[in-house]
């Protein structure tokens, strides 16, 4: 909701309140306002917009996660560089249903910014294959998958992974036709 500058000026001035309070003898009021601050500085690390569209894209609500993350006008002033990854990378997710141009920069423009996780760098980089492979680009597929497979230290788009090499073995094999009608030597009847 706030800028994320504004979240730790709020933050600096409760623990100004708190350290006067300290000052005072009232020590619980300073300690409840120590807690307090601790929400602000939380926020400024974890989006609270982002925690919420998140918590849709669980449900599989993707109309209700993009509600969430439109809330968010201006992501380079609101958000840190590592939150700005996550917006891209959840707008990714969604618009790769319906737009896959689109998609695509959402992901490489969260590649650029990163992720916290591994394991969601990782599923950036598989949708990015994925994105190469239906473009005709194998050999950037290729090298996505294998950067994905690195990133992937759980084993838990091991699955995925390989259905997407199993697809580019299909894509990269020959089609062979079977009868086309003419005969083998090529003259009219």
């Amino acid at each position: 909701m706030f800028n994320k500058n504004i979240k730790l000026v709020l933050a600096a001035l409760i623990i100004a309140a708190a350290v006067w309070q300290f000052v005072e003898g009232n020590i619980g009021n300073g300690i409840m306002l120590i807690l307090f601050s601790l929400i602000f500085i939380f926020l400024y690390y974890k989006n609270e917009l982002i925690l919420m569209a998140f918590l849709r894209l669980r449900k599989q609500d993707f109309p209700g996660a993009k509600k969430w993350l439109d809330r968010i006008q201006d992501p380079e002033a609101a958000l840190v560089k590592k939150q700005q990854g996550y917006y891209n990378y959840l707008n990714g997710l969604m618009i790769s249903q319906t737009n896959m141009n689109e998609a695509e920069k959402y992901f490489k423009k969260a590649v650029s910014l990163g992720l916290n996780m591994d394991a969601d760098m990782a599923m950036t980089k598989l949708n990015l294959a994925g994105i190469a492979m239906t473009k005709n680009r194998k050999r950037e597929a290729e090298q996505l998958l294998a950067e994905a497979k690195k990133l992937d230290k759980h084993n838990m788009l091991d699955e995925q992974i390989k259905m997407m090499k199993e697809q580019m073995k299909r894509v990269g094999q020959p089609r062979q036709q079977f009868g086309g009608g003419r005969s083998g030597r090529g003259g009219r009847r």
